[in-house]
């Protein structure tokens, strides 16, 4: 059996969360979703997740008993994988 590293596993699930935000946004905008996602793309992806990481929890407060955007719940899920990644370097540091 071979090593199999977890942070390796997070890492690689958050980049893929990222691509799926990138194409959740795209969609939105009215792209057809075909194709490789552009670098503008991938940069609306980063912003919103950066934004996201500022504002979103915040702004959910108010908004408690309302259902996530599908948009929404993607930059949730990041968020958490994120921390993970954090928490999995956090423990080899420790």
């Amino acid at each position: 059996m071979a090593y199999a590293d977890e942070l390796d596993a997070v890492i690689a699930a958050e980049q893929g969360l990222r691509r799926r935000i990138a194409e959740r946004i795209a969609l939105e905008q009215g792209a057809s979703g075909e194709g490789p996602l552009s670098p503008q793309q991938l940069a609306a992806a980063d912003a919103a997740i950066e934004n996201w990481a500022e504002e979103g929890e915040e702004e959910l407060d108010p908004q408690a008993f309302r259902p996530l955007t599908p948009l929404q719940d993607l930059l949730a899920e990041h968020r958490a994988v994120c921390d993970r990644i954090l928490d999995i370097r956090d423990r080899r540091l420790g």
